[in-house]
């Protein structure tokens, strides 16, 4: 029967068919968002201290070698009990989401002389303004604001990892700091800090460390990087210490 034979005998429409997309895009949605979700909570919560599942120093493992903490960059009492040190790359993604456990860290651990955080440049070669960037926070370092250009750059990755001209930016966030910027542009045009930078990643190298981020708190490596494990490890040894 045609629509319009059909309307005059019925006088209604036919009813419209529904596209079977339109639950199979939601439903795909909802699982993207329960997965960053359940993502977002192992990162985040912190497991017992005493936990099974947290990560032990490896059978035979001997404890970093704290004279390569020089090629780093550091902050917190050099007698702090327990030492925390990343490895990472300005322009890496999971680096970029670890960052806010870091300066957690910081916050909760380092300023109570509890913990000192050392973290070490590891540019990866398929990152290609992420050399500049860690040139950036130690041009910054050298007018006393390593850290806040640190978090400036973990905070602003997605501006400027595309960036052509990544000096400019780098200038502007230097801008935003307070810095002199004659002397922070010569610092980064001249790169001055490249040599730092390398002995840095040969550090890595020399450690076998390829992947970013890299945590270890002390001699146990995180397995995974967030701040829930990062904060029952630390209280785990913390402990052990005998450190309130």
């Amino acid at each position: 029967m045609g629509e319009a034979k059909r309307r005059k005998q019925t006088g209604a429409p036919l009813p419209r068919k529904t596209s079977p997309r339109k639950p199979l895009v939601i439903g795909v949605s909802v699982l993207v968002l329960a997965a960053i979700v359940l993502g977002a909570f192992f990162l985040t919560a912190a497991p017992k201290p005493t936990s099974d599942e947290l990560p032990v120093a490896a059978p035979g493992a001997e404890a970093f070698p704290a004279q390569l903490d020089q090629f780093g960059v550091s902050v917190g009492a050099e007698d702090a009990p327990v030492v925390v040190r990343e490895f990472a790359d300005f322009q890496c993604p999971a680096c970029g989401l670890f960052a806010e456990a870091s300066k957690r860290l910081k916050q909760e651990y380092v300023e109570a002389g509890q913990v000192r955080f050392v973290y070490f440049d590891l540019p990866l070669r398929q990152h290609q303004n992420a050399f500049p960037a860690a040139q950036a926070a130690r041009c910054a370092g050298d007018q006393g604001a390593y850290w806040e250009m640190h978090e400036r750059l973990f905070d602003s990755q997605s501006e400027w990892s595309g960036s052509n001209d990544p000096v400019a930016t780098f200038t502007r966030y230097g801008n935003d700091l307070g810095l002199e910027e004659r002397r922070f542009r010569l610092c980064m045009t001249s790169e001055l800090h490249r040599e730092a930078v390398e002995e840095s990643r040969r550090v890595a190298m020399q450690l076998q460390v390829t992947s970013t981020p890299t945590v270890l708190v002390d001699n146990i490596r995180l397995n995974r990087p967030g701040w829930g494990q990062l904060s029952a490890i630390v209280e785990r040894e913390l402990s052990r210490l005998g450190q309130p």
